[in-house]
């Protein structure tokens, strides 16, 4: 015998995604197919089993998020309920008859036991849980989603570019700032459909209350027409089994809306209900022994029940002493005395007294401690370590490691970053404090203390952490005080890139290479280049921000060039034109068009001159030349940059060197190109004339 198998549609889907078309099949059929009893009563428990798992579930949940799936099950919950409410109405009128027992047990029960068999009773405790669901939990609910919904897309430019400045400052890999941007849009997207969720809620207590009052009149008719029962006997009956029907279906349903209340209204943290509410409201000893002194007050009132006042006090006080019990053994204990020893005798002066200067150094004040250190999380000492991974996964080369110490005669909350034992930039952080920096597009102020951003210079506040989503909201980017040390960090570390290649760099660099390429190290180093002149070579493409990744071209293209010539700057020209193709996808990486700026004929022929008379330093540009070349590119720059453009001059290869120096130090944001970079599949757009004034 041919044993049965299930169709391949099927056993090609989970078990899970049959989930949603059985329950839908489930609910038609409540509405059209006549039930038995029995069946309303195991649909009837479902529901209130399923209310109480939702409940239970938002009560568990860290992240609104964590239950993303909630609207949805908010929506299928509510046609759950409105689906037994029309099987349960048609039982109601075909048998209510009979008696109170004939919609099922559990409409009995509820009937019966909960209000007694009182049908005025029933429809009092009705209408006041209607009324509570309706009024109080879903329309709180609505109105919390709502808004959190408004607050959420509002603060979404804002989280992106806190994102994005994690993200360059190397604090989260490229993987983790995608879920983070997902996360954001999926939190949007979530408060937005909590928000019309919530509607279906408020629909379903109103259609409850006229479910019930058509099953009155309805079974009034019935019973009195077509069953020929007296009125008070048909009131008796249907009333009881249309009550004990609407609170089967309003309890569940003041459960799922209070489930609604709580996700919607709890506030980002990493537990959950339970432990937020022990942790926050019963914490503190203090607030326990007022409460037991204030209510054993209360119930040592003449006339006042003493038993429940006293007893609770009981509790209250017990409760405060045993948490001042546990803090007093928690308190580390008390430090001896330090006993006074006798100086130690002067020693003699050594070499190992002399100590080498850090390449790299981050002091702070004592405030900032906590950041640096290992023992109290030191979430500052991750983030470097992130910087130095990306600087060598971008630039090329690893930097030399951060040398982290306390200063004590540094303010509490500044920092200072050093190189070479020389301070580079300093700053000031504000533990338990943001940042919110002003990118020119918020919608408003803040109060807060005043300063600016110690990486980019850009306006900024110090704001307090309950101000953080408000401030998201309002376009600023919003960074702690971690994220602004480590971003000032990387900014440094990124300029001064040149600097920090030294000989050692050079030499760690050459030996990594070597391991896959030994013979193309040998052939250059030391056979036709001192390793100086590489070091040179290199530090002069970091200074014009040029990465050093593809260190094969670059070796390859100075064993070429290494027998003509030696001269670092001419190397540097050959090494950029090998380079061309990365140089440009760097300052453009997108698009086949590169708008740039060029020079005016005549300006390039005066410099062409000066560049013959003066050798490759154009020491001796003439200082009027020189001043209004520095101003009209200045003008050009900012012209570019108001078109959200990068600022690229090209010019001759000849002169792009002693331009791209004289430039540098009015202009560190101009890019100067030759046209022997740029690649031949590039087209070229001027935008601005340098010179055409002259």
């Amino acid at each position: 015998m041919n044993s049965l198998k299930m169709p391949s549609w099927i056993t090609g889907m989970g078990t899970k995604a049959l989930a949603a078309p059985i329950l839908i099949i489930m609910m038609l059929a409540m509405m059209i197919l006549p039930l038995p009893a029995f069946v309303l009563d195991i649909f009837f428990t479902f529901n209130i089993a399923l209310a109480i798992i939702v409940l239970l579930t938002s009560l568990y949940t860290v992240k609104p998020l964590d239950f993303m799936v909630f609207p949805t099950v908010l929506l299928i919950s509510t046609m759950l309920r409105l689906s037994l409410n029309v099987a349960s109405t048609r039982v109601v009128l075909t048998e209510g008859h009979t008696g109170p027992d004939a919609a099922g047990k559990v409409i009995e029960a509820f009937g019966h036991f909960l209000i007694g068999g009182n049908y005025t009773v029933g429809i009092v405790v009705f209408v006041i849980l209607t009324i509570i669901n309706f009024t109080v939990v879903t329309k709180g609910a609505g109105r919390i989603a709502e808004v959190g919904a408004r607050f959420a897309l509002d603060a979404m430019p804002g989280k992106q570019m806190a994102i994005d400045a994690d993200l360059n400052a190397g604090l989260i890999a490229e993987q983790e700032a995608r879920r983070r941007r997902t996360e954001v849009a999926q939190e949007a997207e979530f408060y937005g459909a909590m928000d019309g969720a919530s509607k279906y809620v408020r629909g379903d207590a109103v259609a409850g209350i006229i479910v019930t009052i058509i099953n009155i009149i309805g079974g009034l008719i019935v019973g009195m027409v077509q069953h020929d029962l007296d009125f008070a006997t048909a009131l008796k009956n249907y009333t009881l089994l249309a009550i004990g029907d609407g609170l089967v279906a309003q309890i569940p349903s003041l459960i799922i809306s209070t489930a609604a209340g709580v996700v919607v209204s709890r506030v980002a943290s990493d537990q959950d209900i339970g432990g937020q509410l022990i942790g926050q409201l019963f914490a503190k000893p203090q607030v326990l022994n007022i409460t037991a002194a204030i209510i054993g007050g209360m119930g040592l009132i003449p006339g006042m029940p003493h038993i429940p006042f006293i007893m609770l006090a009981a509790i209250l006080a017990g409760g405060g002493y045993l948490l001042t019990k546990k803090a007093q053994m928690a308190a580390p204990a008390a430090q001896e005395a330090e006993t006074q020893t006798a100086p130690a005798e002067m020693e003699e002066a050594t070499w190992q007294d002399i100590l080498p200067v850090d390449t790299l150094g981050l002091e702070v004040g004592y405030r900032l401690i906590p950041l640096v250190d290992k023992t109290q999380g030191g979430e500052l000492l991750k983030r470097i370590k992130g910087i130095r991974k990306k600087f060598a996964q971008e630039v090329g080369f690893l930097s030399p490691p951060v040398h982290i110490r306390d200063n004590l005669e540094l303010r509490p909350a500044v920092y200072r970053i050093t190189l070479k034992g020389v301070e580079v930039g300093t700053g000031e952080a504000n533990t338990g404090q943001y940042l919110a920096i002003d990118p020119g597009m918020v919608s408003g102020s803040l109060p807060g203390v005043v300063t600016t951003d110690p990486a980019f210079g850009l306006p900024a506040v110090w704001i307090d952490s309950s101000m953080r989503e408000q401030a998201q909201s309002m376009g600023y980017t919003v960074v702690d005080a971690g994220t602004v040390i480590a971003t000032h960090l990387n900014h440094l570390i990124t300029t001064h890139a040149a600097e920090l290649l030294g000989r050692h760099e050079v030499q760690q660099l050459l030996d990594h290479l070597a391991k896959d390429t030994p013979k193309l190290i040998e052939d250059l180093v030391p056979k036709l280049l001192p390793i100086s002149v590489l070091q040179k070579v290199l530090q002069n493409l970091l200074i014009e921000g040029v990465h050093i990744r593809d260190m094969r071209t670059i070796i390859e293209t100075m064993s070429e060039y290494a027998t003509h010539t030696q001269d670092a700057n001419e190397l540097t020209t050959q090494v950029r034109i090998a380079l061309g193709r990365a140089i440009v996808q760097q300052i453009f990486p997108s698009g086949n068009e590169l708008t740039v700026m060029t020079l005016d004929n005549r300006l390039e022929r005066l410099l062409m001159q000066a560049l013959q008379t003066s050798g490759p330093d154009g020491a001796g540009i003439e200082p009027g030349l020189a001043d209004t070349l520095a101003m009209q590119t200045e003008v050009a720059a900012q012209h570019q940059q108001q078109m959200g453009l990068t600022p690229v001059l090209l010019v001759p290869g000849p002169l792009r060197a002693l331009l791209s120096r004289f430039l540098r130090r009015t202009l560190p944001q101009l890019k100067v190109l030759s046209h022997a970079e740029l690649p031949e599949t590039k087209t070229i757009r001027v935008t601005s004339l340098v010179g055409g004034q002259l």
